[in-house]
């Protein structure tokens, strides 16, 4: 790195060493329980889809989920001439335990990068948003595609994290199949199209929420995530049929804001492109082990490039299995 560049990265090394309460952050070290929440939050500040959901610390690797299953309505009336009030319990016993995992986030940024980033004022924030984002995406991309924790992981037979973590849709594979559409009229297929099984993606969403049990289908915080590759098909069907003037195409905008009734989410990062879920983000949750989060980034000559190593046990929960239904978005087809 070239001399001002030097300057500034050891400037960030002791911005960070006072942060850690380190002496240095270039040998490994133990967060201190005081900042490892503000180290989480800056990742999860750094991605508008990880604010929607839940990310907590938790103190055991392995134990009952956080927010657990709600049994039911508490509403009722008692005649106490006759009767002592009882009181619902709201979380439902689920024993669906949560396991975490050793997580390692490092990331390399070569020289280079950190030349063209010393010429601006902001070169500490610019340095740790870039960590920051890359870590958050990182996250989302395993929630959505995880379907294992392997001893060591193999980023190009796994380039989408397949062997990172188990995710939150094969969580849903594993412990309630049933909620999961793998096929239509053809089997190992869902098709989509005017001789499908859906002809539009408003019925494919409606017939998923019929999937959600009935204690939460009516809560008012479903919603329906949608990839873009189905988006697009959805819009493209709209826009053909509809779209000839500016007045149509603006309704067909505003329509795509919703399917099956139900609030769209679109655009989140990494979610399959032909993919379909309906849930609520609420019940969405990444967890993370409190007192586990190892850091140091270093100055790494031979590589040209500083290094920033992060490591903490994390998992992926969905805190009640009967308020999600998903299509699986491999076995989609358009015809």
């Amino acid at each position: 790195m070239n001399p001002t560049t030097e300057q500034k990265f050891a400037a960030l090394l002791a911005a960070l060493a006072e942060t850690y309460g380190v002496r240095t952050v270039e040998k490994a070290f133990s967060v201190t329980p005081s900042v490892e929440q503000t180290l989480h939050d800056k990742i999860v500040e750094s991605s508008d889809f990880l604010q929607r959901i839940n990310v907590i610390g938790v103190k055991e690797i392995t134990g009952e989920k956080v927010f657990g299953g709600v049994s039911g309505p508490i509403i009722s009336r008692t005649d106490t001439s006759q009767n002592d009030r009882r009181p619902k319990n709201v979380a439902a016993l689920d024993p669906r335990a949560y396991q975490l995992h050793k997580t390692e986030s490092d990331v390399g940024i070569k020289y280079s990068l950190l030349d063209l980033w010393a010429k601006f004022p902001d070169f500490m924030q610019r340095f740790q948003n870039w960590v920051n984002e890359r870590k958050a995406l990182d996250r989302i991309m395993v929630g959505w595609h995880g379907t294992s924790a392997a001893a060591e992981t193999d980023i190009v037979t796994n380039p989408l994290g397949q062997d990172v973590n188990i995710g939150w849709l094969q969580e849903v594979r594993t412990k309630a199949a049933s909620q999961v559409l793998v096929e239509g009229a053809t089997a190992g297929v869902i098709k989509f199209g005017d001789t499908g099984d859906f002809k539009t993606l408003d019925a494919a969403a409606q017939d998923l929420k019929q999937g959600i049990d009935h204690k939460f289908r009516g809560a008012g915080d479903l919603v329906a995530i949608v990839g873009g590759d189905l988006l697009a098909w959805d819009e493209g069907k709209l826009y053909a049929a509809h779209g000839g003037t500016p007045s149509e195409k603006q309704g067909i905008q505003m329509a795509t804001k919703s399917y099956g009734g139900l609030p769209s989410i679109t655009n989140v990062p990494y979610f399959p492109e032909k993919g379909l879920a309906v849930t609520s983000l609420s019940n969405l949750s990444i967890y993370w082990q409190e007192s586990s989060n190892r850091r140091s980034t270093v100055d790494n000559a031979k590589r040209d490039q500083v290094e920033d190593y992060h490591s903490r046990n994390e998992g992926y929960v969905v805190e009640n299995l009967e308020k999600i239904a998903f299509l699986e978005a491999d076995n989609v087809q358009f015809v």
